[in-house]
Order: structure tokens, then C-alpha cells, then sequence
């Protein structure tokens, strides 16, 4: 057999990715771990410190959207405001249509300094995932259990606590909850009819509780709101899957800056604030499809080498003792040599295709899909 054709195989590549990602991660997550007895001594140390060790980790996800699979990446928004991105606290709202919505988000994040840093309202399940979910447990992410009797609390102190963050940070919020669907849109366009709201045709209705909270808690830290929305050219289903077998896609993105003294203060008002801004982005949405094309000057921001660097740093780290581990198997012929050897490429696959589960679609939550949930207030 061809050696060069056979390391070149996808199959290959996959396992060498699988294995540098599971193993670098799990070698952070336990550094993450030795990080908490400074929280006693000096916090905003050890935040600085695992600000850096999750860009370890994440940077790994964008470099394989920038550098391997060469997703291009445009960026649409008011000049005057490109320039503030990265130099203050914001929150994000983007539309959750995608696989990989996430990953252009972190994208965009990397190119304007704060992957680091950058939070995240996520589901409670989330946390339970080793390598991303345990870096998120140190980063101070916010996790709920999108049932708002419980997690109110449980958000407003986690909130507060970022007031004193050191770094700044962009905080991504899912206003719709959950990634849309044709059946949840359904529902949720019931639930707008039951409610007497505006209907949306490329939305789900946004969850306001949450943000309203958001705002309260980080207002005077946090400077604007960033509402965007996330597109792909061509009609492109982009997934992560798609990322990892190295297919390029062409992603849009449509960034509008609203200084948080626009946001009203008064939930009721801030919910309704958040409902104009869902029908303004269903008109953006409702345009794209039509023109191909965002209201705005396209910009592309300039690609940082550090996630690349950061890949070869763990790759030349971790490829060495797995090729000498094949060595050694190859000489020896010991077949426990070569069972540990099997072991840990197939748990790296293994791993990382099911963390690729937990993104897809028709994993996410189930919103919608029982007829009680009609009768939600």
C-alpha cells in the first residue's frame, strides 16, 4: 500500500484530529482543575490563567474551520462600529438555525481577540461533557435548565458574578432557546397566535426572561448589544461533521451595534424591545434570501496564526509518544501494545463524534414536540 497515499486518507486525519483534541483538552481540563486553589488567593488570577488554557481548547475547533477546512468567513456591519469589537463587554444575540452557528461565533471571536473569555448561555447538559463542557465549568459559563422557575436564581448570580470579569467578553445569548426547526417553528408560531404576537417566518419566538435578566445584571459592564445573524451562500447545510472532513463553506454575517442605553430597563419593555428586534431580524433574514446579500460593508477580519500555532504546539507534543507507541508495537508484535494502541484512537474518535452528536439538529432539544408545550405562557 501507498504510505503516502494512506496517511493522506480522511480516515487518518480524522483519528490524528480526534486524538490530539480529546487528549490536549483533557491534559487542560486537568490543569483547569489544579487552577482552583487560586480563587481563594487572588480570583482574577486564575481567571486570566483559565481564560488562556480554554483558548487552548477552543482555538483547536477554529482552526479547523479557518485552516483545514478554509471556511470563509465575511463579516457585514457598520465601519464606525468595527472598530469598537473587541475593545469592549458585549452581548451577542444570534439566530440558531446552524450546526456550526457556534463555531462562526467563536470565529469571530478569535479574529477580534476575546475567544479566551467569551461566555455563553448553554444548557445544563453541556456541562457534563469533558474537554469543552469542563473548560466552560472554569470560564464562569452560565448553564440553566431552560426551565426559568429554577435557573432564575441560579443566572442572576452567575451574571453577577462577571460584573468584576477582567477580560473582556462577548456573552452569547440563544434568545430562541433551541436551533429551528420546521416542527418548532410550528409550535411556536401557535404559541405567538395563543399570545397575541407579531408572527415570525424564519424565527422561533424569542425567550425574553432571559435576556431581560442579562441586561439588568450587566448593565454599566456591558456596552452594546451585538444582534446577528448568520447565513451560508449557496443554500450550504454546514455541520461540524462537514468541518471535520475538511469541506469548505461560506458563511455571512450580518452584525448591527446597539449601545445598551437603547435596551429598556423595564422587563416588560426590554420583552418588548427584544420582539421588535426578532421582526427586524426576520426582515434581515427575508432579505438575504432575496439579494444574497446584508444591508451593510462587507469586512473580512483579518485570520490570527495562533490557532494554528496552538494545533502544532499539540500536535508535535502528542504525535510523538503515538508514533513511538506504533513503533514499539510494530517491533514488539505485543498484542497488549497494540490493544492500547487501538484503545486510545478509537476512544479519541469515539469521543469527539459524540461531542459532533450533541450539535446536530435532530439532537437538540425538544421544544415543541409535545402538545402541552402549545399551552406554555
Amino acid at each position: 500500500m501507498d504510505i503516502i497515499g494512506f496517511l493522506k486518507s480522511q480516515f487518518i486525519c480524522h483519528l490524528l484530529i480526534c486524538y490530539i483534541f480529546i487528549v490536549s483538552g483533557l491534559i487542560v481540563n486537568f490543569i483547569q482543575l489544579f487552577t482552583l486553589i487560586l480563587w481563594p488567593i487572588n480570583k482574577q488570577l486564575f481567571r486570566r490563567i483559565n481564560c488562556r488554557l480554554a483558548y487552548c481548547i477552543s482555538s483547536q475547533m477554529v482552526m479547523l474551520l479557518e485552516w483545514w477546512s478554509g471556511t470563509d468567513c465575511t463579516l457585514y456591519t457598520d465601519p464606525e462600529s468595527y472598530h469598537k469589537y473587541g475593545k469592549e463587554n458585549a452581548i451577542v444575540i444570534l439566530n440558531h438555525n446552524f450546526e456550526i452557528d457556534f463555531l462562526c461565533g467563536w470565529n469571530f471571536c478569535e479574529r477580534f481577540g476575546v475567544l479566551g473569555s467569551s461566555k455563553v448561555l448553554a444548557k445544563k447538559e453541556l456541562s457534563y461533557m469533558p474537554v469543552i463542557g469542563w473548560m466552560w465549568y472554569f470560564l464562569e459559563i452560565v448553564f440553566c435548565k431552560r426551565k426559568w422557575e429554577e435557573d432564575r436564581k441560579t443566572v442572576i448570580q452567575k451574571l453577577l458574578n462577571l460584573r468584576d470579569y477582567p477580560e473582556n467578553f462577548w456573552f452569547l445569548i440563544h434568545c430562541e432557546g433551541t436551533r429551528f426547526t420546521e416542527q418548532k417553528h410550528q409550535i411556536s408560531m401557535q404559541v405567538a397566535d395563543a399570545k397575541g404576537l407579531p408572527k415570525l417566518k424564519y424565527h422561533l419566538l424569542p425567550r425574553t426572561k432571559g435576556f431581560a435578566v442579562t441586561v439588568q445584571c450587566l448593565r454599566n459592564v456591558v456596552s452594546a448589544v451585538y444582534d446577528s445573524t448568520l447565513n451560508f451562500r449557496n443554500n450550504e447545510n454546514p455541520t461540524l461533521l462537514g468541518v471535520l472532513n475538511g469541506k469548505k463553506y461560506h458563511a455571512d454575517l450580518y452584525v448591527r451595534r446597539i449601545p445598551l442605553e437603547e435596551v429598556p430597563q423595564d422587563e416588560g419593555e426590554c420583552s418588548n424591545w427584544l420582539h421588535k428586534l426578532y421582526q427586524e431580524k426576520d426582515a434581515f433574514q427575508e432579505e438575504y434570501y432575496r439579494t444574497g446579500t446584508y444591508p451593510a460593508v462587507p469586512i473580512v477580519p483579518p485570520r490570527r496564526p495562533w490557532t494554528l500555532l496552538n494545533w502544532l504546539f499539540w500536535a508535535l507534543l502528542l504525535l510523538y509518544p503515538l508514533f513511538k507507541l506504533l513503533i514499539n508495537m510494530v517491533n514488539s508484535g505485543s498484542s497488549l501494545t497494540l490493544a492500547s494502541f487501538v484503545f486510545v484512537i478509537v476512544m479519541a474518535s469515539v469521543g469527539v463524534r459524540w461531542m459532533i452528536g450533541v450539535t446536530e439538529i435532530n439532537k437538540g432539544s425538544t421544544y415543541g414536540n409535545h402538545d402541552n408545550k402549545q399551552k406554555r405562557k
